[in-house]
């Protein structure tokens, strides 16, 4: 644990709102909640949210209402166009408390988080860009890694809601947490695609699948995606922890950025084909793993 997850830990319980209470977003609320925090929570979908009041929670119609009263709100929304659509068109903008922070959870562009923090700036709220990788697993554990851009003085601000929701590190200013998500999601989609080919390379030469995964763990070749995500391969369990739509979202993000700052990405480039392929065939819904899946097909393997 680190100094400064000690200092939260010890803190004062805020009150935090939670926009957005999907596949993420429900677990982290429900950690928040059982942390002592007063937790105020919205969903489009309200169904989706009301899970939460029997952990605490007060579950609001309107997104303006659950962050009135809220020193930190919290948002899990989809993508960058619905968090502003939300955040400024739907009225919560005018309902944030100057002074309050407002971080945003989900991935989005580094462009757009900077524009947000500048659009809140003139309003007096302070504004951090966090995403995080875990996956749901650390969601309902609190121990996802939080990637945090923007000011130092926020980020210690924000240490008393991310100590229940794993660790979290400073990488910069605003923009920065984005910058740092997408390359993780360049390491986790062009991982997963390495070691969906190999295995399956492996299997359609005559090898057992299962025991080639075994053999290679501890080497160089070893992963936590060998290791989770092969995992899943082996057994052919594709139930989504993180669809196949949204890392094909996260890697035209990271090269729209790309682009956006003159930077060559040709291997995140051929993956984002791959999933795009992917998807147009009907596999968007499939966990992230479900690549696998795709290059059987390609293979003729079932």
């Amino acid at each position: 644990m680190t100094a400064s997850s000690v200092v939260a830990t010890t803190a004062t319980p805020v009150s935090v709102a939670v926009l957005g209470t999907g596949m993420m977003g429900l677990p982290m609320a429900r950690c928040l909640c059982d942390a002592g925090h007063r937790v105020h929570v919205w969903n489009r979908t309200r169904a989706k949210a009301e899970p939460l009041a029997a952990a605490g929670a007060t579950v609001h119609k309107y997104a303006a209402d659950a962050v009135r009263q809220a020193d930190i709100t919290i948002s899990l929304l989809e993508n960058g166009l619905v968090v502003a659509q939300v955040l400024f068109e739907q009225g919560c903008v005018e309902a944030l408390r100057p002074g309050s922070l407002y971080i945003e959870m989900a991935s989005i562009q580094p462009s757009e988080a900077r524009d947000h923090a500048a659009r809140l700036s003139e309003r007096h709220v302070a504004h951090l860009d966090a995403p995080v990788s875990g996956g749901t697993v650390g969601a309902e554990a609190g121990t996802l890694a939080i990637m945090v851009g923007g000011k130092p003085a926020d980020f210690q601000r924000a240490l008393v809601v991310f100590a229940a929701l794993g660790r979290a590190t400073h990488v910069g200013p605003h923009g920065a947490g984005q910058l740092a998500k997408l390359a993780n999601q360049m390491i986790v989609g062009i991982t997963i695609g390495a070691v969906a080919e190999a295995l399956l390379f492996a299997a359609k030469g005559g090898a057992d699948m299962a025991k080639v995964r075994d053999a290679i763990s501890g080497g160089f070749a070893d992963s936590r995606i060998l290791q989770v995500h092969g995992k899943r391969m082996v057994e052919r369990d594709f139930i989504a922890r993180g669809r196949m739509a949204v890392q094909l979202k996260d890697l035209r993000n990271a090269l729209a950025t790309a682009q956006d700052i003159g930077f060559d990405a040709p291997v995140s480039t051929l993956l984002e084909s791959l999933y795009a392929q992917s998807v147009e065939h009907g596999l968007g819904a499939l966990d992230q793993s479900g690549l696998f899946v795709e290059l059987a097909s390609r293979n003729a393997m079932q």
